[in-house]
């Protein structure tokens, strides 16, 4: 039985997310610890929460099972909402900043 772990409106480029996402998709869940763990981007430390997060949700609905034999199943991230500022620019514009966010979700399954 597969678990889910969500993660909305993280405030980074959904780009940035997703590189990491893709790096650990399909991996086994010791091994993806282990890579986010040592990863040295910033979002690595909010995906590595949200799959132990994942995990526990595993071990609640799967009393007795061994949490050894997890996969991250799927990963997927999507862009949320986009803050738009303006910067100034010369001769009186202003330039449109958009700073994004995404959302997450993680499904863990057993092999």
């Amino acid at each position: 039985m597969e678990a889910v772990a969500k993660l909305k409106n993280y405030p980074t480029s959904p780009r940035k997310m997703r590189l990491l996402a893709d790096l650990v998709r399909g991996m086994e869940v010791e091994k993806a610890l282990a890579v986010l763990e040592h990863n040295a981007k910033h979002p690595a430390v909010p995906l590595r929460k949200l799959v132990v997060s994942a995990i526990s949700n595993w071990k609640q609905a799967n009393e007795g099972g061994d949490e050894t034999t997890l996969v991250v199943k799927t990963i997927f991230v999507d862009g949320a909402r986009t803050l738009k500022r303006m910067r100034p620019a010369p001769q009186g514009r202003g330039y449109r900043v958009r700073k994004r966010s995404n959302h997450v979700t993680v499904v863990v399954d057993s092999k």
